[in-house]
């Protein structure tokens, strides 16, 4: 059976507070993003995970180093979407010039599509089936609601109905044969 995986956004960014398209731009996390990285640390010691893999960008590595796992595996299909021209906009400024914008549908000139995306997803669920128990991935917003439809056999873009909060816990487990959300967004108590 495959394995369970265990998604963890990380911490809050100056950007994240902002609304700002944040993918290849290596923003550092904040201080409230640090203080919710390590009450990750509590709830995530507690399980036992087979691997640990971290997107290459440093608020996801900071995010997993806090939380207790400095050793974790970067991978570089765990990076978030490239957005291209709209890298550091909000929805909202695109809108002004492109009116009903979407990043789950429309173009992303000199970035990468919603497919690429989601192959980068398919190759991460492929590298985990491969290992012998649970898995805990520290990523992005985007990346991980796409890995997430994808997961549980839905299409890439049903990501968009999944919302993910800095610093939040998500698990997709299995009922029966099939993956399922078993836990969404949960945020550790301080």
């Amino acid at each position: 059976m495959n394995p369970e995986l265990w998604l963890v956004r990380h911490g809050a960014t100056e950007w994240t507070a902002t609304g700002q398209h944040t993918g290849r731009t290596d923003v550092a996390l904040t201080d409230a993003g640090r203080r919710e990285a390590a009450a990750l640390f509590r709830p995530l010691d507690r399980q036992p995970f087979a691997a640990v893999f971290t997107s290459p960008l440093s608020r996801a590595r900071e995010t997993a180093r806090i939380a207790g796992f400095a050793n974790a595996e970067v991978v570089d299909d765990l990076r978030e979407w490239d957005y291209g021209v709209f890298e550091g906009r909000t929805t909202p400024e695109i809108r002004e010039e492109i009116p009903g914008w979407s990043v789950w549908s429309d173009p992303i000139p000199e970035g990468e599509s919603l497919a690429a995306v989601a192959a980068r997803a398919a190759a991460v669920i492929e590298r985990c089936d491969a290992v012998d128990g649970r898995v805990l991935l520290f990523a992005h917003a985007h990346i991980l609601r796409i890995l997430t439809a994808c997961a549980v056999g839905l299409e890439p873009a049903a990501g968009r109905v999944v919302a993910l909060d800095p610093a939040s816990i998500s698990v997709i487990g299995h009922e029966h044969d099939y993956r399922v959300i078993r836990h969404w967004n949960r945020l550790p108590s301080n």
